[in-house]
């Protein structure tokens, strides 16, 4: 009898699909925090975020050598893409001209969304030299 072997392809996509959505759901709590403005450090946003993240790592997602990598750097790579901060920035030094309010608004927005991500990161990969027998 044949056993059916999984389909890895699927798993990726199925990883790429979760990652996503990830991506999006921050994106969206940073977007509503900022037009808010609420710092995303106090709940609801920092537990919905730490939610993502958990998700995150349950998945595998939390790699720079992975083909979806939803570490600090490669969140902000995908936002700052979707915002179009990276030209803003270049055209902002170029023109030597102060960045839009939007704009630095956003930027700050995802420093404080990056801060929180790497030191979370940092502590859970750490967790267990303190808690282990």
């Amino acid at each position: 009898m044949n056993t059916p072997q999984p389909n890895l392809g699927d798993r990726e996509t199925g990883l790429s699909a979760l990652a996503g959505d990830i991506i999006d759901r921050i994106e969206s709590l940073l977007l509503d925090a900022e037009s808010s403005t609420r710092p995303l450090e106090l709940d609801p946003y920092r537990s919905k975020l730490f939610e993502l993240f958990v998700t995150a790592h349950a998945a595998g997602l939390l790699s720079e050598d992975g083909d979806t990598d939803l570490t600090a750097d490669g969140i902000s790579g995908q936002l700052a893409s979707r915002w179009n901060l990276a030209d803003v920035a270049q055209t902002s030094v170029t023109r030597q001209e102060k960045l839009s309010s939007e704009s630095l608004s956003r930027m700050r927005m995802l420093w404080s969304f990056l801060r929180m991500w790497m030191e979370w990161g940092y502590a859970w990969e750490r967790w267990s030299e303190f808690h282990d027998a």
